[in-house]
Formats: C-alpha cells, structure tokens, sequence
C-alpha cells in the first residue's frame, strides 16, 4: 500500500496549468488502508476519509483543491468575458405567471441579476408590494425560498426555505394579509410539501434527524405529520410511517378539502396510494394501491369520483376514475386511455389537459371531466409547454413555452375558448432567428433508435471543427425536453453547438424506456452516450478534440462511465454532482432509494459485479490519458454527497497519464443546485466554459 501523506502535501505531476504551460501542482490525497469485502471480493477504498464532511481534514482538502482550481482558471484570458457576457444577458426582467389567493394576485419577479426571485401581490385595486423577498434571508444568496402554500382562502401561508443549498429545510408560517409570522418554525423538514386543512393547520413530511452528519447521514423513515396551529412542533402528530417503514411519504388534501391522499415509496419508481374521507371524523385511512408496482396518484376529483394518473399496465400512463368508496385498480375505469405517447396531465379551469410527449415534444389535448377532448391546444412552435394549472374556478389559465432557441415564455389562455395570447415574453439580448435546432436519430450499439436534438448557429461548417457539448441524463424516468438556457446561448453566441441526447433510462417513451435503462441494463444509457458522440464526430459537427460531454447527478455518473470506458471520445469531461461511486451511494442520506435504477452492491453477486465494472471510481486506471475534467460539486450536497465527487477526482488526480488537467470545482455553501443563486450560477458556468474552450485549444473568442 502506498505510504500515507498529508492531505495537504503537493506533488508535481505532467497536467499543464493555463496559460503558463507549467504543470499544475495538485494536492495529493493520502490513502487510507479501507477495505470492503463483498461476496468475497476484496475491495480498497482509500478515500473512504473524503466521506467524513464535518472533519478539518475535509475541510483542508476542499480549501486547498479550489485554491488549485482556481488558480488555473483565473489564468484562462476569456474567462472574465465570458463572465461578465452571462451577467449581460441574464440582466433582463422575469416575471413568472401570477395566481390568486384569497383577495390578491401573487406572482414572482426578477429584475435581472437579482440572486433569487421576489414574490409580489397586487390587492383588487392593483396596488402592488412585495410579499416575500428571498435575497432578505441571507446576505450572499444562498438561502432561498424551497416551497410555498396558502391556504384555502388565502388568509394564511407557509413557506419553507434552504440554508445553503441543503434539502434540509424550516417552515415558516404566516398570517397572508397582515404578513405577521404567527409561531416558531417547524424544523427540520426534509422532502416536503406543505398542505392545508382549512385554517387550522397543514401536513408535511420529514425524517427523524440522522446520527452523524445531517449532510450525508442515511435517512430512510419519512413521515407524514399534521402540525396544528398554535401548537409546539413536538406535538405534531405523525399520520403516516411510524409503523410503515417507508422512504418517501407524502400527503396532500384534496382542493375540495374534502379527502386527505397519501402516496408512500421505497424507491423513485413505484408508489402506494392510500386516502381519508376528511368529512367523517371517523374514517379510516383506505388503500387503493398495496404495492410499489407502478406509479400512481390522484390528480383532481369530483365529489367521491377520483381521477386517477397511473401507469399500471399503461407504461405511457393513463387517467382512470374510480369511486372513493371501492378505490382498489379492480374497480378502475379508463378516462384518458394510454396512447403512443408519455401522458402527463394538469387540470385548471374545470379541464384536464393531456400533455403528451412525442419524441420529446409537446402536444396538448383539453378535456372535459367527462372525457370528451373538447380540442389541441395550439402551441405557438415546436418545443416544451407547460402549464395549465390552476383552480377550478380560474377563468384564465396560463402555459410557458420554450425551446432551445426561444426563451421561456408566458401565454394567458381561455379554456372556454382555447384562445391564447403572449402575456409575458423575456427581453433576451439574444436573436432566436440566427440559430437553429435540428431532431436527429442515430443508432446505438445494439440497434435501439436514439433521437437527439442538436442546436448551434445557422450556417456553420461541417469540419470536425466546432466545440460541442454532449449533454446527457438517462435515469429515473426524467425526459430532456427542449428549453431555453443563457448559459447555452452564450456557449452558441461563442460558436459552440449544443447537442441533447435522450437516453434510455429516462422517461421520453415511457416505463419500458426508463426499465430499458436501469440496473442489469445501465449499460444501454452510457452506449447511447458514446453513439451520440460517434454520431456527431461521424457527422462532422466536431471531433474528439473539440468534443466536451456534460451531465449532472445520474448524469454525472453518466460522463463518469463513459470517459472512464472512452476516454479517447471526448477532449473534456464535465461531471457535475455526480453519483460516482456505485458500491456506497445508497449508505448515503436517502440514496437507498435509488436502488430502482441502480441496484445496489448488497442485492447479490452478480449486482455488486455489474455495479463495480462501471462504478467511476473504481475504474480509473493508472496511466491512462483522460480528458481534461473539471468535476464539479457542493460542500453542502446532502442529496449526492460531495465524497462521490471528491473521491472521483482524487483517482484521477493520482492516475492520469498526459497533459489534460483534471480538477475538482468545490462550491462552498451550495448543495445539489435547487435555489442556487445567479451569482453562483454566472461565475460556475464561466468556469466551465471557459475551461472547456481552453482545453480544445481556443485562444480567443
């Protein structure tokens, strides 16, 4: 074994830093003597120390691996232009959809470069004021505003907000007019909604805190509690799972508040699905689903009529009605039968509309709650719609609009009608019209048909010449639908084409799409990969040297495995927030629940094989030239923990053979991405495009 050293001792290795062509001079990383034995294979883990996020040995190893990184990006000439380029163009005024609640209209603003979004309301009058402003709750942004429910009549409201990124969060609770906060707030609150039973009080869902590091700690009982107004939190009593061991609980109360529904899961695929007739103090909670078979939950209902999304024996899912009264699938009735295409519904206005997905396009279809599709709704292109949501009694709904080219906008829409019309479009110093998307379907490795969106400036050269970034995700059932990005329209303004493959694992096509992509068969995702990136290099969009593949959390593990399989495919690697290492992720905070996709190392022999011949860091080999990778995380990720990042760069750090640097981007006080301030945004997309057109050679844009 190799002798142990400081975390903090430096040793000289062949990358070359920026600009200086000197080498860069990377922390090594001690190594400890960890071994794990699964089914009699011996397994090393000298990094195991790296898990340990509350140690000062961590805590080093972070400081003196961003002063690295740093220090060689700050000597990269176009990093600064490329900064203050995002800063320029994400100055503009976004304001989100307004809602009602109780005597007053809601809606979100940002005036450009603002770190979080303002809630604002106008009364009846249209005086308006602010409501809630998130940059109040922490000086540097990086506390932010997770969720928010009113109740009924809009008299009060909860809110739960971020520290730095974690999923742990506080509600806090106020009375709506007066915007007095009433009690202490509830703590501890992790995967949440907030529900509201009339004015009395809301149900939500936690985890009793873990032992250890509530950043990395496994948490694996959720519990569904009702707080009551005007009591302490320790009086909350639990509805749900504290004799069901269950992963994830959650509870919402129907909009006529007449039942409490409740789905429970043990992983991120498959659900039980249980209610409570809330107008008879005496009812018992019913089960309609017994099993985690399928995925299912109520998405309106009509007196004791449910409206049921599922997908059982209906892979691109369905609506069924049933009555509350015999709610169990033997009962069920098709509404909205399955079609060719991935359903997923909304209602509003006294409607369902049927989103459909067609090669992960939009399509809508209204409805009325007798299943007669009254008409499509007209898109205004091809592209992403979402929206159409709201009470039963708007008379106007609203939907957004976006595709790569096009930034996100807002249309007002009459569902008596099916008119709509602009209500809110961005002023983007950006000119859609010079650029232009194109759907592509290329081959993998086994002959599955993959289709793939490719977006960049008209008129470009097909000379194998052009920077590229490959993005992927491929996992738990999540479709990459076409939208908007500053941070891609800088990246094409610079000459860049930007490429989206949709990949089995995720849910463009479905449950067998996604199964065609989990466990025994994860294999399939990280081919799609490479034949996205032999597809553009085939095409001559780009070649290896100006290729850069891209992808966060599952996609981080995604790019993991492919430059650690291909590592002569693409000249950059770009892991963010990766789950990289696949013999602990499920030891970690609530990564059990993952299994679904990935299996995990304890399942069985052949799993533990299967998970440990792609698992990132167990397949770093020494002497082997790897990309240039900037790896990318939080030191507050309590959903991936930073340990799969940090272990990950570490092994390549010791093994890499050549020039490329490898580097790890450690954002302090951040976490998984959800509530990120745009400052942070700016200055870590800055990073990453900076350092990917350096390493493909570009001296200037």
């Amino acid at each position: 074994m190799k002798k142990s050293i400081s975390a903090l001792a430096i040793v000289c290795v062949i990358s070359m830093n920026a600009q200086t062509n000197s080498p860069i001079k990377y922390p090594e990383t001690k190594k400890g003597d960890v071994k794990d034995t699964y089914f009699g294979s011996e397994v090393n883990d000298p990094y195991r120390w790296l898990e340990d996020d509350r140690s000062k040995e961590t805590e080093a190893w972070v400081k003196t691996q961003n002063e690295v990184t740093f220090n060689y990006l700050n000597n990269i000439p176009y990093r600064t232009q490329i900064k203050e380029r995002l800063a320029k163009l994400w100055n503009y005024e976004r304001i989100s959809a307004p809602f009602k609640e109780g005597n007053y209209t809601y809606f979100y603003k940002n005036n450009g470069l603002q770190n979080q979004s303002v809630l604002y309301r106008k009364d009846k009058s249209g005086k308006e004021e602010i409501f809630l402003d998130p940059n109040t709750f922490a000086a540097d942004g990086t506390t932010s505003l997770a969720n928010l429910e009113f109740s009924k009549d809009g008299s009060l409201v909860a809110y739960s907000i971020s520290e730095g990124g974690s999923d742990w969060n506080k509600i806090i609770i106020m009375d709506a007019v007066s915007k007095k906060v009433l009690e202490q707030p509830i703590v501890d609150v992790k995967f949440s909604g907030i529900s509201w039973l009339g004015n009395d009080g809301f149900f939500y869902s936690s985890y009793d805190k873990p032992e250890g590091s509530e950043l990395s700690a496994k948490t694996d009982q959720h519990k569904l509690y009702y707080h009551k107004l005007g009591t302490a939190q320790k009086e909350d009593k639990v509805i749900f799972g504290l004799n069901e061991k269950r992963r994830y609980v959650g509870g919402g109360v129907s909009e006529d508040q007449q039942y409490l529904i409740i789905t429970s899961a043990n992983s991120t695929t498959g659900n039980e699905l249980y209610i409570k007739d809330l107008s008879n103090p005496n009812s018992k909670l019913e089960t309609i689903v017994d099993n985690f078979n399928s995925n299912n939950y109520i998405i309106d209902n009509v007196g004791s009529k449910l409206y049921i999304v599922t997908n059982l024996n209906a892979p691109n899912q369905k609506i069924v009605t049933v009555d509350a009264k015999n709610p169990k699938p033997e009962n069920w009735k098709d509404f909205i039968p399955q079609t060719d295409y991935v359903l997923s519904p909304s209602t509003g206005g006294g409607y369902i509309f049927a989103n459909y997905m067609k090669d992960a396009i939009s399509q809508v279809v209204q409805y009325d709650y007798e299943g007669r599709a009254i008409r499509e709704v007209k898109l205004p292109g091809v592209g992403s719609a979402g929206g159409f949501g709201g009470k039963k009694t708007e008379k106007e709904l609203y939907f957004s609009f976006s595709n790569y080219v096009t930034p996100g906008t807002i249309y007002s829409f009459d569902p008596k009608t099916g008119t709509s019309k602009e209500y809110q479009k961005p002023k983007v110093d950006f000119n859609s019209a010079d650029y232009e998307s194109k759907q592509v379907f290329y081959t993998s490795k086994d002959g599955t048909k993959i289709p793939m969106i490719i977006t960049h400036k008209k008129g470009i050269k097909l000379d194998g010449k052009n920077p590229t970034i490959l993005y992927g995700y491929g996992g738990f059932d999540v479709s990459l639908t076409p939208s908007f990005s500053i941070t891609n329209a800088v990246w094409m303004e610079n000459g860049g084409i930007y490429a989206v493959a949709n990949l089995r694992g995720g849910g463009e096509y479905g449950k067998k799409w996604h199964d065609a992509g989990t466990q025994m068969k994860k294999q399939n995702v990280f081919d799609d990969f490479i034949a996205a990136g032999e597809y553009l290099i085939a095409q001559k969009y780009t070649s290896s040297d100006y290729l850069a593949i891209r992808g966060g959390s599952n996609g981080g593990l995604l790019v993991g495995a492919v430059m650690t399989q291909r590592p002569d495919l693409a000249k950059v690697a770009l892991p963010a927030v990766g789950v990289l290492d696949m013999l602990r992720y499920h030891t970690f905070t609530a990564g059990a629940g993952w299994a679904y996709d990935y299996g995990t190392a304890n399942d069985n022999k052949e799993m533990f094989e299967y998970l440990k011949n792609y698992s990132p860091v167990h397949n770093v080999k020494k002497g082997v030239k790897y990309p240039a990778t900037l790896v990318t995380t939080g030191d507050h990720d309590d959903r991936v923990v930073p340990a799969h990042s940090f272990k990950f760069a570490a092994e390549l750090q010791e093994k890499q053979a050549g020039e490329n640097p490898v580097l790890i981007r450690i954002d302090v006080n951040a976490g998984h991405g959800a509530g990120k301030p745009i400052s942070k945004t700016i200055e870590e997309n800055a990073d990453i495009q900076a350092f990917t057109l350096f390493n493909m050679g570009i001296k200037k844009i």
